[in-house]
């Protein structure tokens, strides 16, 4: 996949409009009853840059991205600044925040992950765009060392141990971390004259797979 290692302006991201959707094939029966499938395993989250501009400086800032990334060809890191860490919004992230596996003795390579509850069901969501220098990892109770005990891949989200966790060791991890996204247009419309107005433009943004 194309893909640029570059977030999307954080200034600009901050203000813009989206969150998760799902799909969902819904085939209602003759007795009324529904039969709900999705062929989805993951949500795909989709976002409005437009409405973070708030400048004709933001403006050209967004044209320049825009063009460096060729429109939709290329795909770039995005903030979602409603869902950007792994524990609260309002906490710092620590290496406790999130379960992402259980050591074997023999593993040394673990996905990172982040877990949505919602009573007695969840949902663990696939983290592939950690923030660097954010990544934080503990082993039980004990937390590691980045480049002593482990490395972190920032463009893919896997960890790597030096030595495999313990049997029945619990791996934890807190981080921040970016959505892998592209542009879902090959065209932004502006105008000086209804900007200056309060009309901004519309880029949609769209969630790929990496």
């Amino acid at each position: 996949m194309e893909f640029h290692e570059v977030r999307f302006p954080a200034s600009l991201s901050f203000g813009s409009v989206g969150g998760p959707e799902r799909r969902t094939d819904i085939v209602t029966l003759a007795n009324g009853f529904e039969e709900r499938n999705t062929p989805w395993a993951h949500s795909r989250r989709r976002y409005d840059a437009g409405l973070g501009m708030r400048s004709l400086e933001d403006v050209e800032k967004l044209i320049a991205f825009f063009e460096a990334r060729a429109g939709q060809m290329f795909g770039f890191r995005w903030k979602d600044w409603s869902d950007f860490k792994s524990g609260r919004a309002s906490a710092d992230v620590a290496f406790g925040d999130q379960v992402i596996a259980v050591g074997d003795g023999h593993q040394t390579v673990f996905n990172l992950a982040k877990t949505y509850r919602s009573g007695s069901f969840r949902y663990v969501r696939p983290i592939t765009k950690p923030v660097v220098g954010s990544v934080r990892i503990g082993l039980e109770q004990d937390e590691m060392k980045e480049g002593v005990d482990y490395q972190v891949d920032d463009t893919t989200g896997l960890i790597s141990f030096v030595h495999p966790p313990s049997e029945a060791t619990t791996i934890t991890a807190g981080f921040e971390f970016d959505v892998p996204v592209r542009f879902d247009t090959d065209r932004i419309q502006t105008s000086v004259a209804s900007f200056q107005a309060g009309t901004v433009p519309n880029v949609p943004v769209v969630e790929v797979r990496v």
